[in-house]
């Protein structure tokens, strides 16, 4: 007995790609790599397996040591992967032993490797139906893709249109041994509950129950994908030149439910946690909401989206520098700033003229070292230009720079405590004609952060 395995049509990986199966010496990933290995095709790509070691039960040496010996049977190199899983994440056991293996996974994977995992029909039944139990929308309902993008490369489930059955019988006529999980028999978790006793009620009022729902499950997947058409459309009429901000108006004028969609998509595309149910209404009604204050938000998981103006802005939860922050620098080297990034001062370029009549030197110049410091409020600042020196909070506001921004700046002082720069956003009259006539240039690489 053997088991087709088709390649994507639509799967745009390129046809040497190694593959990294996952081993849980279970049933189903025993059948996969088995079959995988017995085909010298598969085997030419770079054929190898990954076996996540959980910690979670007594037994989990002894797994770990059957998928050795089973590997070497197959002549397929294993890592063992030890992960430590999370037991008190707030999402159960599951979710934080499934976040631990993935991101096992990608460890292993490398770029534009291929994943393979051996989800099949009998799974996809149970995780639309657990699905559409937590109320999940199209994509959700979607359930699991044949194949998709992966970390660095793609994700491959090649078992995903066969029953449970048809391995069961490639095992048996390959006399395969493999792994019975405890766990997979306490009822006390969701899919196992499903699994045990709801499955067995459904197949036996519709035999057919599993295909049905693996059915549906793909045909949310269709109406999945035109929505994500439309959405890509509508996301790119609201972006602006920074991938991070989107504009507010362009924003408002979508109905309620594509805006949804749309505020979903921008947060993933940005690395971001996915944006939780209670978030989008959180962000809709900033989006909404005619006088948002400065600070209009919504935090979650270590990100936020923040309304600021006509921009709507996602990005890491950063905390504001320190406020009693305060570094001397002699101007060389990276002089690292506690509220995220560095301060450089770059040397003049190769071939500048430094002769005092091209470019004098004010007898004022500010002279090294200087103070790195926080924001204490109420700085002033003398401008290039301009006879009246204003205050940097004006100055910044003019300029368009965002208030979480501003609670991260270094600003930069003479040893006379004279305000010089705000990072490298502006400068005062005498810094920067002190950087003109000595050829050099301030940066700060804190911004790209936020």
């Amino acid at each position: 007995m053997t088991l087709a395995l088709a390649w994507p049509a639509d799967m745009p990986a390129a046809a040497d790609a190694p593959l990294l199966v996952g081993f849980s010496g279970g049933l189903d990933s025993t059948v996969l790599l088995h079959r995988l290995a017995r085909d010298g095709e598969w085997r030419a790509r770079g054929l190898r397996a990954i076996h996540v070691h959980h910690g979670l039960h007594a037994g989990a040496e002894t797994w770990a040591a059957h998928c050795a010996r089973m590997c070497a049977q197959l002549e397929v190199p294993l890592d063992i992967a030890r992960v430590r899983v999370e037991r008190d994440s707030g999402d159960g056991l599951e979710a934080a032993a499934r976040r631990a293996r993935y991101a096992a996974f990608a460890a292993a994977l490398g770029s534009g490797g291929i994943l393979v995992l051996a989800h099949h029909r009998d799974d996809q039944a149970e995780t639309f139906l657990l699905r559409a139990l937590r109320g999940s929308g199209i994509e959700g309902l979607a359930a699991m893709r044949t194949w998709r993008r992966f970390e660095d490369g793609w994700l491959w489930r090649p078992l995903l249109e066969l029953p449970r059955q048809a391995l069961c019988g490639y095992a048996r006529a390959h006399a395969l041994h493999w792994i019975e999980d405890p766990s997979n028999r306490d009822e006390a978790h969701d899919r196992s509950f499903l699994r045990r006793q709801v499955m067995p009620a459904l197949r036996a009022r519709w035999p057919h129950a599993d295909a049905a729902f693996a059915r549906a499950a793909e045909l949310q997947r269709g109406a999945s994908t035109l929505l994500a058409d439309a959405d890509a459309q509508a996301l790119a009429t609201a972006r602006c030149a920074d991938p991070r901000c989107l504009r507010v108006a362009a924003l408002a004028s979508l109905p309620g439910a594509r805006r949804a969609r749309v505020l979903r998509r921008w947060v993933d595309e940005t690395g971001l946690p996915p944006l939780p149910a209670e978030g989008v209404a959180q962000v809709d009604h900033l989006v909404l909401a005619t006088a948002p204050t400065d600070a209009a938000a919504f935090a979650w998981r270590g990100a936020i989206v923040r309304r600021w103006r006509d921009l709507l802005w996602a990005g890491p939860a950063l905390p504001a520098a320190p406020s009693m922050v305060c570094l001397h620098w002699d101007g060389t080297g990276s002089l690292a700033w506690p509220g995220g990034g560095a301060l450089v001062l770059e040397a003049a370029p190769p071939g500048f003229a430094t002769s005092k009549s091209a470019h004098p030197v004010a007898p004022d110049a500010p002279d090294p070292p200087f103070v790195a410091h926080a924001r204490a409020g109420g700085e002033r600042i003398a401008l290039p230009g301009r006879r009246h020196s204003h205050a940097l909070k004006h100055v910044l506001q003019d300029l368009g720079v965002p208030p979480w921004i501003r609670t991260r700046l270094p600003l930069l002082s003479d040893r006379d405590g004279n305000l010089l720069a705000a990072a490298d956003l502006v400068y005062s009259a005498r810094f920067d004609a002190w950087l003109r006539s000595t050829g050099r240039r301030l940066t700060w690489s804190g911004v790209d952060m936020m």
